[in-house]
């Protein structure tokens, strides 16, 4: 470059100088900050004073962070989000939570003016009746506002966004039971997805396996897609258990058909992406398939705590681990405990070459 900049004009050193930087690798070859529970706004204050006076275990401070909505983390420049969402097959079954009720007159803050909980269809909350303020109360409005910031961001990196499939029971008084997600609900959740972005705007299981049998012998084989191929897509990730994984990969072996890629386990044919949210003790782990071609998503913090301490070592093993995901709750500093802990790369970015 030092001779070269002697010969050439200053233009073809502009675009010399762009390609060296930005060589358009594979997507598995980057590595990008997101947000874990992006949905989440902060739970009222008198609604934490109650929770603490009950929660002997301090597991409270856990939930002591919020979000900025999901267009504005996406224009800050994170590229992967996480959503968790709730059948609601009649509609109203979270359109009165408890937990107004028990915070009393906590905030002035109105809770779905618009009616939207009870309208049928899948709901976006963190824990029924407590942690239930979310900046886009329904999939189905989150969807719209992510297709609108694509539409008017058509050249934005991929998104990749995990979904958890709540369906856990809170075995106390006042606590909504939600309905429990099966094959024929994780139909619906993909059709939803569909409805709500348009398939022009998916990066899918069938994209990427193309005529292999296998999901994991298309990644392991023939690699993952260039930067440049999935801009302005996104990729949607099942994160769940093994009975939830299995619900949704039958009679869509290999993840045929399916909307989402799977957390599922090495050596099987739906296993692409792979969640480890450990950076510090699975560490070698995540190195290990990363390097074989796997996508991986770990975490840089997590229930508050490494941002009360002040602590980057999680962050710093994440980064070493070469996950290309790495989620986290600090974009921004906490506005609601003091503290100095901030996520982001040594450039100021979000997003870099692994």
């Amino acid at each position: 470059m030092t001779i070269l900049k002697f010969l050439l004009p200053l233009p073809l050193l502009i675009i010399l100088a762009f390609q060296l930087s930005d060589p358009d690798l594979p997507i598995n070859q980057y590595q990008w900050i997101g947000s874990h529970n992006s949905y989440k706004e902060y739970i009222d204050p008198n609604l934490i004073k109650m929770i603490e006076k009950v929660d002997t275990s301090k597991a409270f401070l856990g939930l002591e962070y919020h979000h900025v909505p999901l267009s504005a983390q996406l224009s800050l420049g994170l590229s992967a989000l996480e959503i968790d969402v709730y059948a609601d097959a009649k509609g109203g079954k979270y359109a009165h939570p408890n937990g107004l009720m028990w915070a009393g007159k906590s905030s002035a803050r109105p809770y779905d003016p618009q009616g939207l909980m009870q309208v049928p269809g899948f709901k976006v909350l963190h824990i029924q009746d407590i942690d239930f303020r979310s900046n886009c109360l329904t999939l189905k409005n989150g969807l719209q506002e992510l297709k609108q910031w694509s539409d008017a961001h058509p050249d934005h990196d991929l998104v990749c966004i995990t979904i958890n499939a709540k369906d856990d029971t809170i075995a106390r008084p006042g606590f909504s039971p939600p309905e429990k997600f099966t094959t024929a609900v994780f139909d619906q959740l993909d059709q939803a997805i569909k409805e709500g972005l348009g398939a022009e705007k998916l990066l899918t299981p069938d994209q990427i396996r193309g005529k292999n049998e296998s999901l994991e012998t298309a990644i392991l084989q023939k690699g993952w897609p260039k930067r440049s191929k999935a801009k302005g897509k996104f990729m949607f990730i099942l994160d769940e258990n093994d009975e939830k994984t299995g619900y949704y990969i039958q009679n869509h072996p290999a993840l045929r058909g399916r909307v989402c890629f799977a957390n599922a386990p090495v050596g099987t044919p739906e296993a692409a992406f792979l969640i480890l949210n450990d950076p510090v003790e699975d560490g070698a782990k995540i190195r290990e398939y990363v390097q074989k071609g796997y996508l991986v998503r770990t975490r840089a913090d997590a229930d508050t705590r490494e941002a009360r301490n002040n602590d980057y070592s999680r962050f710093k093993a994440a980064q070493a681990s070469g996950a290309q995901i790495i989620s986290t709750d600090y974009y921004f500093k906490s506005t609601l405990f003091p503290s100095e802990y901030w996520v982001r790369f040594e450039d100021g970015g979000y997003y870099r070459v692994r």
